[in-house]
């Protein structure tokens, strides 16, 4: 696997059909999350926001869309024409790309982001005294017992 240091080298890197899906998919990862940052992670471009985003990258034959399980599950309706697995979807070189499908996946991923890490910011304090962060059950008292 090639290392790349920027996007940038990334898509230069390969063919120009592929270069111009590259651009356009940044390019709306970018619009529908602003404060995300841009990275190169697993030899591939990510957007970064608390946590890693959502990834993308170019193969010989499809653009891989990386939005992890939840946000495919979230979309199968409208994925379900692509092929893919647990947290991928392939878009086919040579077709156009959902942009506006695209936009709204990265937006769910943001608004999960941040529902988050509102949940693991409430401080709690069980019905023993213990204190956690978090959304589900108090981690030193569980199974056994519930706050």
């Amino acid at each position: 696997m090639q290392s790349f240091k920027s996007i940038d080298a990334y898509i230069t890197s390969h063919p120009k059909p592929a270069q111009v899906l590259l651009r356009r998919l940044r390019a709306v990862i970018k619009k529908a999350a602003p404060q995300a940052m841009e990275a190169m992670k697993y030899g591939i471009p990510t957007f970064v926001f608390k946590r890693n985003l959502v990834h993308f990258g170019a193969y010989e034959t499809h653009i891989g869309f990386y939005p992890g399980s939840a946000a495919i599950v979230a979309f199968r309706k409208e994925l379900s024409k692509y092929d893919g697995a647990k947290g991928t979807v392939r878009f086919p070189i040579g077709e156009p790309l959902p942009l506006a499908l695209i936009a709204r996946i990265v937006k769910y991923r943001v608004a999960a982001e941040l529902r988050r890490e509102k949940g693991k910011s409430v401080l709690k304090i069980c019905s023993r005294g213990h204190e956690y962060r978090g959304s589900g059950p108090c981690p030193k008292c569980w199974p056994g017992h519930r706050s």
